[in-house]
């Protein structure tokens, strides 16, 4: 999987508001169905939320990577959001989250789910790629320097 077709700038938004983790998963449903309109926002808030039940798709360090499998998927999809102000995301070191990684992929893909979560845990446990995300003042640098990043991945 080539990590610099996972988003588009539509799908990656700096300043988003957040009051609870549920309201951020039906937002970022939201954006990803407006850009993919052969997606359901219904049925990504869904299936985003089921996961969750499974366990908080909580990092730490202020990073969540929230994803499902999705039918309707036909390749791997990813969203990106900067919250404005940090959320409690029952993340495993219990500190608010304020960086979502959102991956949608097709049913039948595991290896290459399991392969992109990896990679991308991976990335966030780096200071300066975390850093680099939070700095970035619009949405524009946000896309700009997340891009940079995936491709040298």
């Amino acid at each position: 999987m080539q990590f610099e077709t996972l988003l588009a700038p539509r799908r990656v938004q700096h300043g988003v508001e957040g009051v609870s983790k549920k309201r951020v998963l039906e937002t970022i449903a939201n954006i990803i169905a407006t850009d993919i309109p052969s997606l359901d926002a219904d049925t990504l808030f869904r299936s985003l939320i089921a996961r969750e039940k499974l366990g908080s798709t909580g990092l730490g360090h202020g990073i969540a990577i929230p994803h499902c499998r999705v039918a309707s998927c036909e390749s791997t999809i990813g969203a990106l959001v900067v919250l404005s102000s940090p959320i409690d995301f029952d993340a495993i070191d219990g500190a608010p989250v304020d960086v979502i990684f959102t991956l949608m992929v097709p049913e039948e893909a595991s290896s290459e789910h399991l392969q992109t979560l990896a990679k991308l845990a991976e990335l966030f446990q780096q200071e300066e790629f975390r850093a680099a995300l939070r700095t970035a003042e619009t949405s524009d640098l946000l896309y700009s320097r997340v891009s940079a990043y995936l491709a040298t991945q």
